[in-house]
């Protein structure tokens, strides 16, 4: 670990304290994890506190952990990840927040900390169905008003819910539901023996 991601590592335990759940430095990146509970004042620690001032968030988004791993997850299922960057002190952070219900996936907002933070948090929204307290205008951004789910949900159905045509004899945009026939794409199986082989046809 180089010196810079030393000295901020223990900056963050010694601002946050008790705050930090976890500190995880890896392939040369800090990742941060908290609860939900803390995850705004937090933020605003990590934005205000002289020794760290990430003034700037890049990204955010949304995180489903129910089939992470390819197994069975045993901890909260929704996450949202915020990418933060110091421009003062040249460095990034990753911060990392659980929401507590898994039926209604719950965070404050990072609007009011960071601005850019308003239409990532629509994105894991609509796309996850991760809700934000606080936020100035929560509504879909990426798909229609009427769509059912959150389609990157790993429990969503890869044929959705309800399709949508044009009617002509209505005149408008029509809902229904999928008509898609589920099947079965069997990939052709080459069983020659010298397949691909120079010379050999």
């Amino acid at each position: 670990m180089s010196t810079k991601l030393e000295r901020l590592s223990q900056s963050l335990k010694e601002i946050l304290g008790d705050r930090l759940q976890s500190l995880v430095v890896d392939c040369g990146e800090v990742t941060i994890e908290v609860a939900a509970a803390d995850y705004l004042s937090v933020a605003q620690t990590l934005r205000d506190h002289a020794d760290l001032h990430f003034e700037e968030l890049m990204d955010l988004s949304g995180l489903d952990y129910s089939t992470w791993g390819n197994g069975a997850w045993t901890g909260k299922r929704f996450a949202a990840a915020s990418h933060l960057l110091s421009i003062k002190h040249n460095w990034r952070l990753r911060l990392r927040a659980f929401a507590d219900d898994d039926a209604f996936p719950l965070l404050e907002s990072l609007v009011g900390v960071w601005p850019s933070a308003n239409w990532y948090e629509r994105e894991a929204f609509d796309l996850y169905g991760i809700m934000f307290t606080g936020h100035p205008d929560l509504r879909r951004i990426l798909t229609d008003y009427g769509f059912v789910g959150h389609p990157f949900r790993k429990d969503f159905p890869v044929s959705g819910y309800v399709e949508m045509r044009y009617d002509p004899e209505q005149g408008r945009v029509v809902y229904q539901p999928v008509t898609i026939e589920p099947r079965e794409n069997t990939p052709r199986i080459v069983r020659e023996e010298n397949y691909g082989d120079v010379g050999h046809g």
